[in-house]
């Protein structure tokens, strides 16, 4: 029997409509951070959402990700049974110039 679960589409904020401190508090998370610097090191479209070196279980992981939905810095699809996500560094850089360098600066 084929499986007909279907989830809903995620729901994407364009970074112009992102008000700064909202842009600040997705970037204040350690695990998002890292979420962000991994996404920034890899092809867009090639990361699916359970493929990251974070510490947090599936939902924590759904919950970060929806953040940074709504902070203008990544967008989602699915392909088939994988979420696959995109950092939206061009977008995001428009809005606020250089804040995205600065988080993915070393330390």
């Amino acid at each position: 029997m084929a499986n007909t679960h279907h989830r809903a589409a995620p729901v994407h904020v364009h970074p112009d409509e992102v008000p700064v401190l909202t842009a600040l508090t997705a970037l204040a998370d350690p695990v998002r951070i890292e979420l962000v610097r991994e996404l920034a090191s890899s092809p867009d479209w090639t990361r699916a959402c359970g493929s990251f070196d974070v510490p947090v279980g599936k939902a924590a992981l759904s919950h970060h990700f929806g953040v940074l939905r709504s902070a203008g810095l990544v967008e989602q699809r699915d392909e088939g049974p994988r979420r696959v996500n995109r950092l939206r560094r061009e977008e995001f850089e428009a809005r606020f110039p250089g804040l995205l360098a600065l988080v993915l600066r070393p330390d």
